[in-house]
């Protein structure tokens, strides 16, 4: 399960939904202050300086580019 915790107006944010959608993956997307706070994120991720932050299975991987990598290479 893909879960992406996003903030308004990111691009980052809107293409990892947006890849996620086009093949169509099942994943939650979570926005800032609506469904968390920026503390309860850095409690999960405590070294994340930008947004989205990506999770796989609970696992944090990252942001947009490293959720772009992972795809490519279950893909490939």
């Amino acid at each position: 399960m893909i879960v992406i915790y996003g903030k308004p107006r990111c691009g980052f944010c809107r293409s990892a939904t947006a890849l996620c959608e086009r093949l169509n993956l099942e994943y939650e997307y979570k926005l800032l202050d609506a469904d968390y706070t920026a503390e309860e994120l850095f409690e999960l991720v405590p070294e994340a300086k930008t947004f989205p932050q990506v999770f796989i299975n609970d696992k944090p991987i990252g942001g947009f580019s490293e959720l772009q990598k992972i795809l490519q290479q279950g893909a490939g």
